[in-house]
């Protein structure tokens, strides 16, 4: 029986998701920086004139703990619904930048002829993520933050020689011309 069960909206009816994965949580710093100053700020006039009493401390703090996640939420927003799938017939990133911006790149696993990673840094290091280099017949494309770029890698690879895609082998033009050659 087929399962019929879609992942992503724009999956093809034969096509199996075998890996999904997203950047690493580091991402949303600047919205938790900025979302933590909405907790401070609303406590700051009950801290001024502290005669209002503890009524306006704590209608603040929830007015600005509502303002922090106000402030944090389209980081999240972008974290949470950028994500990149590997199926049975291509790698699809999606990246959704702000609330109203969504970016797709579709790469067929045919046209990926080397994934790489690297891992720069104390902080990479300790938190564990880094960054991924896909080059492929179109060009390269660079994946920052990525949550575990070693293992993310290894699986990918992994993909690829199980579907009979050779990372290290040369693009399927040259290598007949190079055979072409050798018979001449």
């Amino acid at each position: 029986m087929p399962n019929n069960h879609k992942y992503f909206k724009d999956q093809h009816d034969d096509e199996k998701v075998l890996l999904v994965f997203r950047k690493h949580p580091v991402v949303m710093r600047r919205g938790l920086v900025f979302g933590m100053l909405g907790p401070l700020l609303g406590v700051i006039p009950a801290a001024l004139k502290p005669e209002l009493g503890f009524g306006w401390f704590f209608g603040g703090l929830a007015l600005g703990i509502l303002l922090g996640m106000l402030l944090f939420f389209p980081s999240w927003i972008a974290w949470y619904y950028s994500v990149y799938i590997v199926s049975d017939q291509r790698f699809i990133q999606i990246s959704q930048k702000g609330l109203f911006h969504k970016s797709v790149v579709d790469i067929g696993l045919q046209q990926i002829q080397m994934v790489n990673y690297e891992i720069a840094g104390f902080q990479q290091t300790v938190l564990g993520f880094g960054t991924m280099m896909m080059q492929t017949y179109m060009g390269d494309l660079v994946i920052h933050d990525i949550h575990h770029p070693a293992k993310i890698q290894k699986k990918i690879v992994h993909i690829l020689k199980d579907k009979g895609i050779n990372t290290g082998d040369f693009p399927p033009a040259a290598k007949e011309k190079e055979n072409h050659e050798a018979q001449d």
